[in-house]
């Protein structure tokens, strides 16, 4: 009698997902983004892990990480690849800013979070063109992080702004912390298509995967925030830097690797966000 039950609503929920869906072609492009964005993380993990353990590796951003895929056999297809996957998450992004398939809607807390996707859009829009970059062996053209934030210090209260942003990626970081302790991302899955197994091991992994980047972010708008204080852009660090600073710690090479399964965990996280998300037009 509950299978029967169980198989109405399942049946009934599929429809109306089907009826509300954005174009087929559109949401596996966006589900592949998701999959390169992981992949990302997943290398980011794999390397941090392997720093800690002293067996090579490194902490490296995506610019070290993907020069390390770079020179590896096939590398340069990953990279391809990876790059075209991160275009369908900005182009996915782009649709939750305009389209707002999620009823955001148009208050404050509305428009703040869709501008929020807009923002994330735009990262991983540069992301995607370092990749294509680095696998054209052109490498990392652009200016480092401490000449975009002495730039931006030398402007009208610039240091302000440069505070001010280390602040919000500071709130970031611990709402994504605060998000994988309490484990609110589970609303934005088909849970009815999943066994009881597989949404146990994926809220774990979503858990300590948000936990351990919002941690990395919290400790980068730290400094963003120190850089400002003292107004010197040295202070300025990405995630190559916060991963260097935790693994100059105390027992830091035991919270490097702590860290590093985290992000490998949200590597994993974004794979099964991209299989398993709604993702539909309401």
């Amino acid at each position: 009698m509950m299978d029967t039950i169980r198989a109405k609503i399942k049946t009934s929920e599929k429809g109306r997902e089907a009826s509300n869906d954005v174009k087929p072609w559109i949401k596996g492009f966006a589900r592949f983004g998701y999959f390169a964005k992981g992949t990302v993380y997943i290398l980011i993990g794999l390397l941090s892990m392997m720093a800690a353990a002293g067996i090579g590796g490194s902490t490296s951003d995506t610019s070290g990480t993907f020069a390390s895929v770079a020179i590896k056999p096939f590398g340069e297809v990953l990279l391809w690849i990876v790059g075209v996957g991160l275009i369908g998450y900005v182009c996915w992004r782009i649709i939750q800013t305009f389209m707002d398939p999620e009823n955001k809607g148009t208050s404050p807390k509305g428009i703040g979070v869709r501008l929020g996707y807009f923002i994330s859009g735009v990262i991983y829009a540069s992301l995607s063109l370092k990749a294509f970059k680095y696998a054209m062996h052109a490498g990392d053209t652009g200016s480092s992080q401490q000449t975009y934030t002495a730039k931006l210090m030398s402007q009208p209260f610039g240091i302000w702004l440069v505070g001010i942003i280390g602040v919000i990626i500071v709130g970031f970081g611990l709402r994504q912390m605060h998000r994988g302790h309490k484990e609110k991302f589970t609303h934005k899955f088909k849970t009815n298509e999943m066994s009881s197994k597989e949404l146990r091991v994926g809220k774990k992994i979503g858990k300590l995967g948000l936990m351990a980047r919002g941690f990395t972010f919290v400790i980068i708008g730290f400094f963003l925030v120190v850089t400002a204080w003292t107004a010197n852009p040295d202070e300025m660090i990405g995630l190559d830097g916060a991963l260097g600073k935790i693994a100059s710690q105390p027992y830091g090479q035991i919270m490097l690797g702590v860290v590093a399964v985290g992000l490998f965990l949200y590597g994993v996280f974004q794979v099964w966000k991209g299989k398993s998300r709604h993702m539909r037009i309401e």
